[in-house]
C-alpha cells in the first residue's frame, strides 16, 4: 500500500486533514480536535478534556528516564495542555500499553511519578 507519506503532512496537517469534514454535533461541545484539549459545557460550567500518547523511542527512552520520571511527564504533558487553555486540572485518568518484560515493581514506580 503506498500513498502519501503521513510525515509530509506533520502533525497538526494530518489533524486537520482527518477532521476537515467532522462537525461537532453535540450542544454540550464547545470546541473538538486540534486545540490543547476539547471542550465540554458541563451543566453551564466548562470542562477541558485532553489525552497524550507517549511512545518510547520517540518521546522517552528508558534507558535514560527511570519510570518514576515517566509517570511524572505522563502526567504534566497533559496539564500543560489544560493550562494552555487557561484551565486548571482537577483530574486524571492513565492508560496504559505494557508488556511482559515490566514487572509489578516497574509499575509502582510509574505510578509513584503521577
Amino acid at each position: 500500500m503506498k500513498g502519501k507519506e503521513i510525515s509530509s503532512l506533520g502533525e497538526f496537517g494530518l489533524i486537520d486533514h482527518l477532521t476537515k469534514y467532522i462537525q461537532l454535533t453535540q450542544p454540550t461541545s464547545r470546541k473538538g480536535v486540534g486545540d490543547d484539549a476539547a471542550v465540554i459545557d458541563n451543566a453551564h460550567k466548562r470542562t477541558l478534556v485532553t489525552t497524550d500518547l507517549l511512545l518510547e523511542g520517540i518521546h522517552f527512552d528508558l534507558v535514560y528516564v527511570p519510570m518514576k520520571h515517566l509517570g511524572y511527564k505522563s502526567a504534566v504533558v497533559n496539564f500543560s495542555d489544560i493550562y494552555a487553555m487557561n484551565g486548571t486540572p482537577q483530574q486524571i485518568t492513565v492508560s496504559l500499553g505494557i508488556s511482559n518484560r515490566f514487572s509489578v515493581e516497574d509499575i509502582e514506580e510509574f505510578y509513584a511519578g503521577l
